[in-house]
């Protein structure tokens, strides 16, 4: 809890950066796609939370699980904005 008292700036930043890619980009072609990013931040976030990294880099661990979950939780909310806002994913460009 205390790193996250520390870093709260850089998950708020995370995810207002995480809402406007995600805005931008729309939802994902497949569904695979974010399950898998979830269970990599999952796993990610079992590690740095059994300490298994130590010093340094395990505190860069705990920092980039701190803020890659609200980076992906904007992400899914500003594509969701873009699905119930109905914008249409923009058609492929032809030569």
């Amino acid at each position: 809890m205390l790193l996250l008292a520390g870093l709260w700036p850089g998950s708020l930043a995370a995810l207002v950066l995480g809402l406007g890619v995600g805005r931008l980009a729309g939802p994902p072609a497949s569904p695979a796609i974010p399950a898998a990013l979830g269970i990599a931040t999952l796993v990610l976030a079992g590690i740095a939370l059994a300490g298994i990294v130590p010093g340094t880099a395990g505190f860069w661990l705990e920092s980039a699980v701190a803020m890659l979950a609200p980076y992906l939780a904007g992400c899914a909310l500003g594509a969701l904005a873009r699905r119930l806002a109905g914008v249409r994913p923009s058609e492929p460009p032809t030569t």
